[in-house]
Parts: structure tokens; sequence; C-alpha cells
């Protein structure tokens, strides 16, 4: 059952972002467009009770409950620039918003998007470790926890793995080629600085 709440989860995730989208650009009702938006955290609610309540029952915990709490993490981490990422992309489509602007390629404006990026993905896999710690210690002593734990060495895993690129970034940071520096070297910087604030998708 979890895993079937899981995977509606995600259909209805893009379900509401679309008729948000549309009701917001389309049907010209932004506030209306708002409001479905908002909706969105209410799915990870009604997750995480259902897998609550299934413990609560006496469920073992196993990858299911594990997988619920990474999608939450992720949703909670990655969600809000997922939308905005998208937003900014129907708008330009349909409303004659400005073209997204695309990340910075070289040098510090990369590494600072790369941390940017990393933090996010950070967020996530904390809320999930925490969402696990909680199951681990509902479970207590008597029960078999061992999936959970696994879970959590992926989450410190991807946690690692984002702080290695933003690190790489920083300490070795890729160098503009000559050509397109003479092209537009202000230009691109100008552009870059800008697109630090843009939403990565997950």
């Amino acid at each position: 059952m979890i895993v079937t709440l899981i995977v509606l989860c995600e259909v209805g995730f893009w379900v509401l972002l679309a008729a948000g989208l549309a009701l917001r650009y389309l049907a010209k009702k932004p506030r209306l467009g708002a409001a479905v938006l908002l909706c969105e955290p209410l799915l990870e609610v009604v997750l995480l009770v259902v897998t609550a309540i299934d413990l609560k029952n006496g469920a073992e915990p196993d990858m299911r409950h594990g997988l619920a709490a990474v999608y939450i993490g992720f949703t909670v981490g990655l969600g809000h620039s997922t939308i905005r990422w998208v937003d900014a992309r129907v708008a330009h489509r349909f409303a004659g918003g400005p073209p997204p602007v695309k990340p910075p390629k070289y040098g510090m404006a990369r590494a600072v998007h790369e941390w940017k990026v990393a933090a996010r993905w950070t967020v996530a896999a904390v809320t999930a470790l925490a969402l696990l710690q909680a199951a681990i210690w509902y479970v207590g002593g008597d029960g078999d926890a061992s999936t959970l734990q696994d879970w959590q060495k992926k989450m410190l895993l991807l946690i690692g793995i984002n702080v290695a690129v933003a690190g790489g970034y920083t300490l070795f940071p890729k160098r503009e080629p000559a050509a397109e520096r003479g092209a537009g070297g202000g230009d691109a910087a100008e552009a870059g600085q800008e697109a630090m604030n843009r939403p990565e998708k997950w």
C-alpha cells in the first residue's frame, strides 16, 4: 500500500503542478493557481501519516517505509525549486516571460551554483535522515531496523557526493575558453550571476 501511495503522490505532484500552472497562465487566474500549488505539501503529509499508522499497527520497517521517508525528504528539499524551474519555463512559453537563464558554466559563479544545488540535495537527505531516525526510534531495540539504517547510509553517501562535486568546482574551477571569453565575457558574467538563483530539477 505504501509503495502505491508513493506512486500516487508522485503522480499527484505533477498533476497539481500542471493544474496550478494552467490556471495561472492559461486561465489567467493566478490566485487560484497559487492555491492549487500550495496543496502540494498535503501529499507528503498524507504519506507521512499513512507510514506512521502502518508502523504503529505493527508492520515491520522495510524498504517501503524507508522509501517513503526518502520521498518526503526529496520533496522538502527539491519540490519548491522544481516548481520554480517549471514555472519559469511555462511563463516564458505561454505568458511572454523572459527566457530561463542557463546556469553559469565557468569560474566561481559555477562553483557557487553547485554549492546551492548541493545545499538543496543536502536538505532533502537530512530530512530523510531525520524521518528514518524517528522510525528507528519508534521501532525500538526489539525490532529490525537494518533496512532503515541502509537508507540512512545511502543518504549520507548522497550528501558526500554533492559536497565532493561542489568542492571540486571550488578547488578546480572550470575556465572559460578564450573564444567565448572574447566573444562576450561581460554578458556571460552578468548572466551567470543572475542564474545562481535558478532552481534545479531533481
